[in-house]
């Protein structure tokens, strides 16, 4: 079955930074495009940023442009978030999220079918 694993999160000062990685197996990861999301307690789950299957086709939400750099290696069936300048409305869990369903925007979750457990970053002020 598709397994989705994310690791990396922890607890940053704000001006840190931290590296999430997602390795996916089950499915053949360089046919997939991926995302990450988040969600902060008593917030709606949000769209961070979206890769293409080759990783030449890159979105991020207004929030973290110019701060979060998302990239895979297909060789490793890995994804990563390379995350900059954190601050404290960065806490949040972090999901990776492998698209199945091409129907809405990059941003909308109900396109991606398979989803990690997430890994918490907490960024202290």
């Amino acid at each position: 079955q598709v397994q989705v694993v994310e690791s990396g999160g922890g607890l940053v000062q704000a001006g840190g930074s931290l590296r999430l990685s997602c390795t996916v197996s089950g499915l053949t990861f360089n046919r997939h495009t991926m995302a990450w999301f988040r969600q902060a307690p008593g917030k709606e789950r949000e769209a961070v940023s979206y890769i293409g299957m080759r990783g030449s086709t890159l979105y991020y939400s207004d929030s973290v442009k110019g701060r979060f750099t998302i990239s895979r290696d297909n060789d490793k069936n890995t994804l990563y978030l390379q995350m900059n300048s954190l601050n404290s409305e960065d806490t949040a869990q972090y999901y990776c999220a492998v698209r199945t369903e091409y129907t809405r925007s990059w941003s909308d979750s109900s396109d991606f079918g398979y989803w990690g457990q997430g890994t918490q970053v907490t960024v202290s002020s």
